[in-house]
Formats: C-alpha cells, structure tokens, sequence
C-alpha cells in the first residue's frame, strides 16, 4: 500500500468532470491537499452511496482548499455514463478518473489484480504530494467522507502547527497536544 510520507505516484489520466473529459496529472494536482477516493467499479452497490456521501461534504472540503479525485479501473466513458443515469452520482462536481490501465491504481498499490478494480483505499496528500492519511476499507464497508473531512481539518491544523498533534477523535478548536517529556506517562 502508498504509505504515509511516500509522495503520490507520477500519472496523467482522461477524467469526466462537470460535463466535460479532462486530463489530470499528478503535478497538476500538487500545490493544494487532494483526496484520492479509490472504488471497485462504476454501476455497483456500496461504491454509489461512497461517493454521494463525498459529493455531500465536497462544498466544505472545497472550503478547506482540498480537492477530490475518484478513481475506479473504469474508463472515463463508464463515469459519464453513471453520472448521467445515477440520480447519486449526478451530484458529483469533482473529478472522476479513468484508470482502465491500472496505472494509478497499482501506483497507490490499492489494485486488486485477479479482479482489475481497486480496494476501496481514500489517501489524503498534502500540497507537496506526500500521503498524510492512508486507509483501505474491505469491498464490503463503506467510508464516511465526514470523518474524512474531520481527518483533513486535523491534518491541515498539524502541517500548520508546528509541535502540536491532535489526539483521537479530534475536532477543530478542540485542544491539541504537545508531545514533550513532561507529558509522558500522563495521558
């Protein structure tokens, strides 16, 4: 699997994005925070209710200056297709990449080879490119993308508070912590 600290893997890509197909690359997508929402395949059960969950929060995410990439082993003809006849799907406003090679799949390492589609992996990279979050969820469990924007405020708060980490379940304006030896042995 990508891990935390790699930088994402090199790629160009065709994506369906508000009406149109457009070419997204890796280099296009540094300078700001970018989640990178990994499905099995257009058309299915679980992977539509995980993505109008992320459409629902994208509004905010978009506040947060990061923007959302969906990535199924689907070309982008098969994206265009589902937003046009899915009534979930039609309210995604952020780019769906085709990756019918496979090549940002495995370059996440999320590919599921025997099948030709992805895991369901959601990897958060700061605006250098490096991962700052990485999960992989069974085909079976769907992911919150409100805990994903919970994830980027806490990410976002670390990058800009140097010293300082959120403890689980953190929320934005909660109390944060400051790892010293003085603490050690008091949590």
């Amino acid at each position: 699997m990508a891990k935390i600290g790699q930088t994402i893997p090199d790629f160009t890509a065709t994506a369906f994005h508000n009406g149109e197909f457009t070419e997204v690359n890796s280099e296009l997508v540094k300078g700001k925070w970018s989640i990178f929402l990994f499905y099995p395949a257009d058309f299915t059960f679980v992977c539509p209710t995980e993505l109008e969950d992320m459409a629902n929060q994208y509004a905010q995410l978009k506040q947060l200056g990061v923007e959302v990439y969906a990535v199924s082993t689907d070309t982008h003809f098969s994206h265009k297709a589902w937003h046009d006849s899915s009534e979930a799907i039609s309210k995604i406003q952020f780019p769906m990449i085709g990756d019918q090679t496979g090549h940002i799949t495995r370059g996440f390492d999320v590919m599921i080879e025997e099948d030709h589609m992805a895991h369901r992996g959601t990897f958060l990279a700061d605006p250098d490119g490096v991962i700052q979050v990485a999960e992989i969820h069974a085909g079976g469990i769907g992911r919150s993308a409100k805990d994903m924007v919970r994830k980027v405020k806490a990410a976002q708060y670390v990058r800009d508070n140097d010293g300082e980490v959120c403890p689980a379940a953190w929320e934005q304006g909660e109390a944060t912590l400051t790892p010293s030896l003085d603490l050690v042995g008091k949590i």
